[in-house]
């Protein structure tokens, strides 16, 4: 033998998981400064001993690539046992645990029903774990786990079934209490979602909102400001439908529209390829049912020329691809759905169990056309390749929680190379709640991107933050009604910018010039433009004040749990957008926004002041 024994025991210890990671990703030609960026900054934080924090993300931008490669960095930094911890859904774990082979990280992912095994031992060697958010799971998984220690927690879409919602009734769940102890007193608690809000407002497991790790988009990416921006015109085709007529015409003449698109586009790259429509419209699986009558009345009626709406549909097609493309292209788009209409799949995606449903030949199409109907499942957790429609009319009628509508925006990921293509149908008035959604959560979350401050929830009559259960009242200050931006050095001259000005607007970004845009954001001036009720007298801008004369504020943080602003309607009576420097005796300054209107602030209080 060549090699001696020792010899070939220092080669079976020479890893660098990481960075093959990344060479695997770099040849597949996928950005990947986005995942070193988040990476880099989680270890970092582990680096100054915070054992529990939060890695967000947009929706769909990657992040199961970004858990392999921050897998792999664990690995690599001598973390022996890693437990990957998903929502309760078999396709989910299946999904997610095959991609994480595929990867050929080393060691190969196993799910928990390998290793609860009595004959797998744990005692030597790294070990990469998938185990589901389920009681029953939970519970072997520790009974197999309580003697290892240093254990790294990573829980995936982390803000669902992990909090606590039953903070305030001195209780806990059971899927929190068996996460907890999964823990233990040494591990390690990574959250992984891009909702953060209910984990931060429920103090998850002592999460630390200011050590939270952002996840930046890549460059392919397309996210709510594509498709919910507030100051220009959409990039894809909005179809806003009246909120007040669910009548099944309108997803018939979707139906259509998907049709003309998909054969426009394929005409267009001279290629067959397979495109889905994702129909979103209740949480029911009867309505699923009755979502599926329209799809096969449609393609069936195509499909046999001899019916008797084979004329009447066509004709219609014909009306909207000439409308679309122009009548030059609208025979050839035609004609190319009457030839490829008989290429069509629908799958119903109704629940977590149902073990029938091919979720690979959903989110990935493997018809041309391809029709996905479901309700909670397709929420969180899936990524639909090739999405070039969605109709969405779910619950337009109800107040609506952020952070479930954000997970539902599954028109987000790497839509890029399709986008002129792609289709939204709406409701008007919910199409707007959608908007405001996600504006509330890009303010909230300006504040951690820099590190230098904790969040602050809006929510308002038609938008609540979270789940009102699972907010820690003891902890969490309602209705101060104000945001905090980074520290920055105050300067006497920055009062001529902000004093009597005629042109609010125009002070304000001058001032941001001069601050920068961390301490004063670009998306805040955005989002107070879009509101301007009494014009420019929608906007006060104070004079600057000092928080010395304040006992009960933090100095230091330029913070207090009252709140920094007193009273505001005597000088400016007509405004609601109030902007105030409150500075400390160093000369280090905030500014702070307070919001005078219909608008709840919630802000995470524990470690404040």
């Amino acid at each position: 033998m060549g090699l001696s024994v020792s010899q070939l025991r220092a080669i079976a210890q020479q890893r660098d998981r990481y960075q093959t990671q990344l060479s695997r990703l770099k040849a597949a030609g996928k950005q990947t400064s986005c995942i070193e960026a988040a990476v880099t900054s989680a270890c970092e934080t582990l680096s100054s001993k915070t054992t529990s924090f939060v890695i967000y993300g947009e929706p769909q931008s990657g992040k199961t690539e970004m858990m392999i490669c921050l897998t792999a960095r664990l690995l690599d930094d001598g973390h022996r046992v890693v437990v990957h911890l998903l929502n309760d859904s078999v396709q989910l774990l299946q999904q997610n645990l095959d991609r994480f082979q595929r990867s050929k990280l080393s060691p190969a992912a196993r799910n928990f029903s390998e290793v609860i095994d009595p004959e797998y031992s744990l005692s030597t060697g790294y070990h990469v774990i998938f185990c589901k958010k389920n009681a029953s799971d939970l519970t072997k998984l520790n009974q197999k786990l309580e003697k290892i220690g240093s254990k790294v927690i990573v829980d995936d879409e982390a803000d669902f079934a992990t909090p606590n919602a039953l903070i305030n009734k001195s209780d806990v769940t059971r899927i929190n209490a068996l996460i907890k102890k999964l823990i233990s007193h040494d591990g390690i608690y990574i959250g992984v979602t891009a909702t953060p809000a209910r984990l931060d407002l429920n103090n998850t497991f002592d999460n630390d909102n200011e050590k939270w790790v952002n996840f930046p988009p890549h460059d392919a990416y397309t996210g709510q400001d594509i498709f919910f921006p507030l100051d220009t015109d959409v990039q894809f085709s909005l179809h806003t439908l009246p909120d007040t007529d669910d009548s099944p015409k309108y997803l018939r003449e979707a139906i259509f529209r998907f049709l003309v698109r998909v054969a426009a586009l394929n005409l267009a790259t001279k290629s067959d390829e397979n495109f889905s429509m994702l129909i979103h419209t209740s949480g029911k699986k009867l309505d699923h049912k009755s979502d599926k009558k329209p799809i096969d009345d449609v393609m069936n009626a195509l499909t046999d020329v001899h019916s008797k709406k084979f004329e009447s549909y066509t004709h219609e097609i014909d009306k909207i691809a000439t409308k679309l493309y122009g009548p030059e292209q609208a025979s050839s788009i035609l004609a190319y759905i009457v030839k490829n209409c008989d290429q069509t799949s629908t799958v119903i995606m109704n629940s977590e169990r149902d073990k029938n449903v091919d979720f690979k030949s959903a989110t990935s199409p493997a018809a041309m056309f391809t029709f996905v109907i479901g309700g909670n499942i397709v929420s969180r957790g899936v990524t639909f390749d090739n999405l070039l429609s969605m109709f969405f009319t779910r619950d337009s009628k109800h107040k609506i929680q952020q952070d479930t509508y954000i997970q539902r925006a599954r028109m987000f990921g790497s839509r890029k190379k399709h986008l002129p293509y792609f289709e939204l149908t709406i409701p008007q008035q919910l199409y707007l709640d959608w908007q405001r959604c996600f504006a509330f959560h890009k303010l909230a979350l300006e504040a951690i991107k820099t590190k230098k401050g904790s969040p602050v929830w809006l929510a308002d009559q038609r938008i609540s933050a979270v789940a009102s259960n699972s907010i820690d009242k003891a902890n969490v200050l309602l209705d101060k009604g104000e945001m905090t931006f980074p520290i920055f050095d105050y300067s006497t001259d920055l009062e001529q910018i902000v004093v009597g000005s005629n042109d609010p607007i125009g002070s304000l970004k001058r001032l941001q010039e001069r601050i920068g845009s961390d301490a004063l954001p670009d998306y805040l001036l955005r989002y107070v433009q879009r509101i301007l009720p009494k014009g420019p007298a929608s906007i006060a801008l104070h004079s600057s004040s000092t928080i010395e004369g304040m006992k009960d504020a933090d100095h230091e943080k330029i913070e207090r749990k009252k709140g920094l602003f007193g009273q505001v309607k005597r000088e400016f009576p007509e405004a609601v957008h109030h902007f105030k420097i409150f500075r400390n005796k160093k000369n280090k300054a905030r500014v702070i926004y307070k919001f005078d209107g219909n608008i709840s602030f919630l802000k995470n209080v524990k470690n404040v002041g």
